[in-house]
């Protein structure tokens, strides 16, 4: 089988089988992994950690843990949850370690576009966008994950909780808590 056959088939696999490949020797099926994941988590980290640069080296550094830990990862386990555990944790670790709260001015204005968006909606939503994303910036760290792995990744309750290792209730009423804080935020700046 070519190159091309080979890339196409890796395709039609589930995570789970690519790890099972992985693991009897096929070097190939976790490069599959990664390029199927690595943006999400790139995403993620992104927006965790409010630096690009920061966010690569977290992607790296964990789809480099994940390649090493793979012998002990449990089939009962989704792949893409595992994986974004590993983001978090790192994330929260690299946190922690820099000790640093940022405080990002927000800017005092926000208006709803019009859905017909023309340059001046345009620039409106841009400057949502970016206060959103300041005031994201502003919120703990713990607030944060929940937001980003729901809103963003769209991850459901229970992926949330084994990504973060709480249970299901916890993770609902940590939402609804960052989600409130993210208002205050905002509301405190307009």
């Amino acid at each position: 089988m070519d190159n091309s056959e080979a890339c196409g088939s890796w395709q039609q696999l589930q995570d789970h089988e690519c790890v099972a490949l992985f693991l009897n020797g096929e070097q190939a099926a976790f490069a599959e992994l990664v390029r199927r994941h690595q943006n999400r988590v790139f995403r993620f980290l992104l927006r965790m950690m409010g630096c690009r640069e920061e966010a690569l080296e977290l992607t790296q550094d964990t789809m480099l843990k994940a390649f090493r830990s793979l012998p002990g990862w449990r089939p009962d386990a989704t792949f893409s949850t595992w994986l974004f555990r590993i983001a978090s944790n790192a994330a929260t670790d690299r946190l922690r370690r820099k000790k640093v709260v940022k405080y990002v001015p927000i800017e005092a204005h926000m208006d709803f576009p019009d859905p017909a968006a023309g340059p001046e909606e345009e620039l409106q939503s841009a400057q949502r966008y970016r206060i959103l994303e300041a005031a994201l910036q502003r919120l703990q760290a713990d607030y944060r994950q929940v937001l980003l792995l729901r809103e963003l990744e769209g991850m459901s309750y229970a992926e949330i909780g084994d990504v973060l290792g709480l249970r299901e209730g916890t993770v609902k009423s940590r939402i609804a808590r960052a989600r409130q804080a993210l208002l205050e935020v905002c509301k405190s700046k307009i």
